[in-house]
């Protein structure tokens, strides 16, 4: 049996983006409270948030970089989206700029816990694409798009793309 190198990269990046999903999922969290919601676009999913990057950079936003980043999105094998439900835990700890969690929630600000245990889940999940040589690269572009397009559900009010893609020359770098 000859199996093709193509064949092989295109199953290794499904097998280690689960991975990442189960890295992010186990990532450690404040108080062991989960806000994390993680999903994997291939195909036509992966077409569609492309194809809303694309409708924001022509929105009038202010940099290229919708625009950049769509391109590469449309490249990937799949993408990754790693977001979070935005939820006070309880601390009282004032890192959101209120004075306690009951007027971070009042205000309907931001609980600093929940955009920290995303960055430690997104950590996670990008050292086990690193460690298994899928190239890779964190954007906050496909995020807000796939926020925009309620990928997520309603709930979840941040969130990170991460594109993955095995080519001979890393197609997330030196971008226009």
């Amino acid at each position: 049996m000859i199996i093709k190198s193509v064949e092989s990269e295109k199953k290794a990046i499904m097998n280690v983006a689960n991975l990442m999903c189960v890295a992010a999922r186990t990532a450690p969290k404040a108080r062991g409270m989960d806000n994390i919601v993680v999903i994997i676009l291939t195909d036509k999913e992966k077409e569609e948030l492309a194809g809303k990057m694309v409708e924001v950079a022509n929105s009038g936003y202010r940099t290229n970089t919708f625009m950049r980043d769509s391109e590469c999105v449309k490249k990937a094998a799949a993408i990754v989206i790693i977001g979070t439900k935005i939820q006070v835990i309880g601390l009282d700890c004032g890192f959101c700029g209120f004075d306690n969690c009951k007027k971070c929630e009042e205000m309907k600000g931001v609980c600093a816990y929940n955009s920290g245990d995303m960055g430690i889940a997104i950590g996670s999940a990008v050292s086990i694409a690193a460690d298994n040589r899928i190239d890779n690269r964190i954007m906050y572009t496909a995020g807000y798009a796939a926020i925009k397009n309620k990928i997520l559900g309603d709930d979840v009010k941040i969130a990170f793309g991460i594109p993955l893609s095995t080519t001979g020359k890393n197609i997330f770098f030196e971008r226009k």
